[in-house]
């Protein structure tokens, strides 16, 4: 139905919107789901922080949390919140562009509402790995 992006607490604009709208929809269904409302919140560390706390009881930055707010099987809706600042930081630890970075937890976000994990060191590199074909697709 619609992927929105927002801000909160920032200054920040997602370069390209409809290649990424396309682009996140298309993973969606190739996995067998419906997009439902999607919705990308894009903050500072501090305000995803308070998120953390209040929502989660952890006291750490993130560089993501995906509240999953589907009420239906197969139809995927959520909120999810992005640090800026922390995939800044990332991109650097990481040796790669902040566009990638980016791209990269979005889809990080998606994934785990197609019911991908990273608990475990096992499923930690099954996520990279679905990250990186996912990324490639973007790519094209």
């Amino acid at each position: 139905m619609a992927i929105e992006y927002f801000t909160e607490d920032i200054d920040f604009c997602l370069q390209d919107q409809p290649k990424t709208t396309s682009w996140i929809s298309s993973i969606i269904q190739s996995n067998n789901q419906m997009l439902g409302e999607l919705s990308y919140i894009f903050c500072s560390d501090d305000y995803l922080l308070q998120i953390n706390k209040d929502h989660l009881s952890h006291d750490y930055y993130t560089d993501i949390i995906t509240f999953d707010n589907s009420e239906e099987e197969g139809i995927i809706e959520s909120d999810i919140f992005i640090s800026v600042d922390r995939v800044k930081e990332n991109a650097q630890t990481q040796n790669a562009s902040f566009e990638l970075e980016l791209h990269r937890v979005m889809i990080h976000g998606i994934l785990h509402l197609l019911g991908f994990s990273d608990k475990t060191p096992a499923e930690q590199k099954l996520m990279r790995e679905k990250e990186d074909a996912c990324l490639s697709l973007l790519k094209n």
